[in-house]
Formats: C-alpha cells, structure tokens, sequence
C-alpha cells in the first residue's frame, strides 16, 4: 500500500526507547530436547509472564516459552500507560453472564491496577512506576462524555479520584492550547513496559520457573498429556495455555480469525530540559485522547517524551514514521516542531471484534487468552491471575469471561482488513466533525 510498510519484525527487540533503556537483557535459553512441565505457557509477554509466575507463586512447576525475547511483542513496545478498566461495556453481555457478571468484571477492571503496584513492590521492580493521568477533550461533546464517565466511576465504587477539569485548571497537568478540558484520576498512571515484564519474569526465574526465549512453537499436539514442540525442542505438560496474542500468527487457526493485529506506532524525543518538561507536562501524567485514532504521550523517566498514535487496522505503518508523528506532536505541542527523534517503533495490537478480552479451551487441558484491543497493560495482568486460579481449581472467574461469545471477523484473510481499515476511516470521520 502506497506510503505505508508493514512493522519490523526481527528475532531481537524493536528499536524501541525500551529496549535502549532496558535495566538489563535477557539471554535465557533456546528449547531444546524434551521436557515435562505441569503447565506451559505460549508468549513471553504480560500475559504469559504473569501467569506463570502467579502459577510458580501457587507452587506448580512451570514453563514460559517465548518465539523471540521476553516483552518483544506489544508488552515492550506499547505506551506505558496503565489504565483501569476491562473491556468495553460488560453490559452488553447481561444475558450470558447475569448482573452478577457484570459487577464481577467492574471489579476486575479495578484489580489490574493493584496487581502492578503489588508486583512492583513485592519482587523491587525498577519500571519508573508513576500514578496519574489525564483524558484530554477536543471537543464538548468529550467534556460531556468525561463528565458521565467520571459519574459512573464513582457508582462502581471506583476508590480513585476522578476531577473534571476545565481549559485551565487542565493546563497545571497538561499545558497544551489543543484541548478544552480533561478529566484527570490518580488512580490510572505509567511505566516503562519492557522494563515491569522483564522484572516480571526475572522474578518467576527466582520462584523455580523455566523460561525459553527463541523458541518459536511450530506445533502443538493434543492430548492427556499435550505436547508443544519447537525447532529445537518439546514440553510435555499437563495444562497449556497459549498467550502470543496479535503474534501467534496461523499456529491455532481459530484463534487468529478472532484477532487482528493493527498497528500503533511511538515516537521518542531526545531527553527533554527539566524547565521543557515540567512547561508541557506539569503533572507528569499519561495523555490521551478519546478519538478512535487517538494521541497518547507521556514523559519518560529521563525526560524525553514519549508520544504514540496512529492506530490503524491495516497493521502497516507509514513509511515517514518519524516525519508523520512529528506532526502529530507538533499539534500538541508546536515548541517542540523541531525537536530532536531519538527513537520511532510500531507494534501490532490484538483487536477483537466486540473489544473484549478473549478467554476460553481449545481441549480439556489446552487454553488461551488473547485480543485486550489496544488497553493491555492492566488487563493482562488481570486475565493472567483469574487463568491461574481456574488452572489451580477455581474457574469462577475465568468462566465468567469465557462464556462471552467471540466472533470471528468477517471477509476472511484477504476482505476482513480492507473492511475494517473503512470501517475506521468512517469513525474517524465522526471524530472530525
């Protein structure tokens, strides 16, 4: 497609802020031979790394495979923003799940958040955690919509202030002339991605778990006992539960007719001034906007800023990455037109078609989870534990979520991204107008 190319995928991290500042990079060994495990799970990233460390937590001897690296994919390239919430509109599910179903997810949405402070603190995780953050309006349609939102946290029982705030009151957070308004909450924040997964499975090593890195799955082989198998290697386990999202690729044919990968591309400025950085972002919180191709930004523990966008379901990106944000960031901020990009990276995140997580079985021992929609980075520390406590004999929750229908995309492989590419196209046009 004219002007755009697909994102790089190499065997080795992307050439990410992240993974130029990690705290320190993995080597853990190739699959290799054959092995047995009680559980195996697919993809090193949130997902899988926090289930198999809530697994090793319980006692249960597990083993993490990994295609690439530890947070290759969307868990070390995404923008490091922790937001609340599960999904969009449980509500709409009530006749499957009950009313008791519905308040169940609210409470989830609520403990991803927890869960991360938890990690943090528990195993000393050095992720430049910080709390707060700001929804920016362009519109007043927006300030409406932050007005009812902030309303509807407070009758969840959402503990986290919410503060509508107007054009000024919102420049002592995010100084910025593009937006009339905000809603700010101390209880959704940011952190640097890589760095919390990587912590995350340094500490599943330290609890006796086996990680394998550059061991792609080619085949999985069901069972009493099922068997994955790599290039160079085999698990036998008792459970297995596969967690590669938007990277899984054709490995389990209905699963990837269920997800999507779409693009979202960051960009990385050289380290700000202190006076630059506390001038554009006073509060220090994560930025974003409410439109379905949105802006998000924030600054990193160094002082750069950290702006991403342009979320697309053709899964490319644009040829002029860095000439592209560039003019993304400039709307936001025009004393910054000419600042120096350090780092410009994409992703793929796994979209699902009703913006909802998927859980679910394949066989009787056989799992997966997959498709947070671009809103990952508490969820999957959610979905990992509700899967953790299913494996080790409480599927209450888990069954909660599994019971939500998920359809597959329609158009197959070759119609169902020109669609939804238009489908998008429309909705930013109502974004426009």
């Amino acid at each position: 497609m004219f002007g755009l190319r697909a994102p790089e995928i190499s065997t080795g991290h992307t050439g990410s802020y992240y993974a130029a500042s990690v705290n320190r990079k993995t080597d853990y060994p190739r699959l290799e031979g054959d092995h047995t495990a009680d559980v195996v799970v697919v993809g090193g990233g949130f997902t899988g790394a926090n289930l198999a460390l809530e697994l090793a937590e319980r006692g249960m001897d597990v083993a993490l495979v990994e295609a690439h690296r530890i947070g290759w994919g969307a868990s070390g390239r995404n923008g490091g923003q922790i937001i609340g919430g599960l999904g969009h509109d449980p509500e709409r599910f009530v006749k499957t799940i009950g009313e008791e179903g519905v308040k169940a997810i609210y409470g989830m949405g609520l403990e991803g958040r927890e869960i991360i402070a938890e990690r943090v603190e528990r195993y000393g995780i050095e992720c430049d955690l910080k709390w707060g953050y700001c929804d920016v309006a362009l519109k007043p349609r927006h300030m409406k919509q932050f007005a009812e939102w902030r309303d509807f946290e407070k009758q969840i029982g959402n503990p986290h202030t919410y503060r509508l705030l107007d054009r000024d009151e919102l420049k002592h957070y995010v100084n910025s002339d593009r937006y009339l308004g905000g809603l700010y909450n101390d209880g959704n924040g940011h952190i640097h991605p890589l760095n919390l997964c990587i912590g995350e499975a340094a500490a599943l090593e330290q609890l006796g778990g086996r990680i394998f890195e550059q061991s792609k799955v080619t085949d999985i082989e069901y069972g009493a006992r099922t068997v994955i198998r790599t290039e160079q290697g085999s698990i036998s386990a008792k459970r297995v539960v596969l967690a590669g999202n938007a990277y899984m690729g054709g490995l389990v044919p209905k699963l990837a007719t269920r997800v999507l990968p779409s693009c979202s591309s960051v960009i990385g400025t050289e380290p700000l001034s202190e006076e630059m950085a506390r001038e554009i972002l006073p509060g220090d919180v994560a930025v974003c906007d409410p439109r379905t191709a949105l802006d998000y930004f924030r600054l990193s523990g160094d002082n750069r800023l950290l702006f991403g966008g342009l979320s697309n379901y053709t899964g490319l990106e644009p040829r002029d990455l860095h000439g592209v944000m560039r003019k993304k960031l400039a709307a936001v901020y025009p004393q910054l037109a000419d600042v120096r990009i350090d780092f410009a990276w994409s992703g793929w995140i796994g979209i699902g078609i009703n913006r909802m997580p998927q859980l679910g079985h394949l066989s009787d021992n056989v799992s997966y989870i997959q498709a947070y929609s671009g809103h990952g980075v508490c969820p999957t520390h959610i979905m990992a534990r509700i899967t953790a406590e299913m494996l080790a004999g409480d599927p209450r929750r888990f069954d909660i979520m599994a019971s939500i229908r998920h359809m597959p995309f329609p158009g197959g492989k070759l119609l169902r991204r020109p669609g939804l590419a238009l489908g998008m196209a429309y909705y930013k046009l109502l974004d426009a107008l």
